[in-house]
């Protein structure tokens, strides 16, 4: 894993890594912020023990503000949406950052950029070259100012629809020295 604590310089909420203790509020989380994209506890659960290191939350006092999920994955392929993985590739090309929620009062502190380069470092660690996400909610804008791009392609169009309508498929090659 990258690292067991916390990452972010100075005031404000910090990701850390994140346990079973916290499914309680990363579900509460998920059900404020995707109301109607959630996925089950069960999942969620089964994303924690697939691949821990991959699994954060941000916590502020003691409170937890937001979580991630990312997991190695393959460039052009999503998972569906509120389906159980059951194994990871042996040889991924990417890290997918399949889930990111923040509640609004937690936002505009620098927590995706502090996120991405957590997960710019693992994917270092597992000289993996390429991050991918699925935006949602026109979230597009966002990560596109963090260095991800649209990709339109027939390979991933029919998988984004358990996304929601809004659901863009982005990626972000990193740079050899992952800046």
């Amino acid at each position: 894993m990258i690292a067991r604590a916390s990452i972010v310089s100075g005031q404000g909420p910090k990701w850390r890594s994140a346990t079973a203790i916290d499914l309680d509020a990363i579900e509460k989380i998920a059900n404020v912020v995707h109301p109607v994209l959630t996925e089950s506890r069960e999942v969620l659960a089964g994303k924690l023990r697939l691949f821990p290191e991959g699994c954060f939350v941000l916590a502020e006092d003691g409170a937890v503000q937001g979580y991630a999920f990312v997991h190695p994955w393959l460039v052009n392929d999503i998972p569906k949406l509120n389906e159980f993985l059951l194994s990871v590739p042996l040889k991924p090309d990417c890290l997918l950052i399949h889930d990111v929620a923040v509640l609004q009062r937690a936002r505009g502190k620098g927590a995706s950029k502090a996120l991405l380069e957590l997960v710019a470092k693992l994917a270092k660690e597992r000289e993996i070259p390429t991050l991918v996400l699925v935006s949602v909610y026109n979230s597009h804008l966002h990560w596109a100012r963090l260095g991800f791009e649209v990709v339109d392609n027939e390979l991933i169009a029919g998988k984004l629809n358990s996304y929601g309508e809004t659901a863009r498929y982005m990626v972000h090659r990193l740079r050899a020295d992952n800046a």
